[in-house]
């Protein structure tokens, strides 16, 4: 199963309280903060939600 590195490119500035709190559930926490999460329709639906924040590479 691979593994999906998500970083926050952007500021939460200005964002809505959903998106808010989906940058929470990710785990992140400031602007160059990354985690990394195994890959699941879950998680990808909630990158979706913030995609224009966030920058998202595979691993293997």
């Amino acid at each position: 199963m691979s593994a999906l590195r998500v970083t926050q490119r952007r500021s939460r500035n200005g964002a809505d309280k959903r998106q808010l709190d989906t940058l929470r559930s990710l785990g992140l926490r400031r602007i160059g903060h990354t985690v990394e999460h195994p890959d699941s329709p879950q998680l990808r639906g909630m990158i979706h939600k913030v995609r224009h924040l966030v920058e998202v590479s595979e691993e293997s």
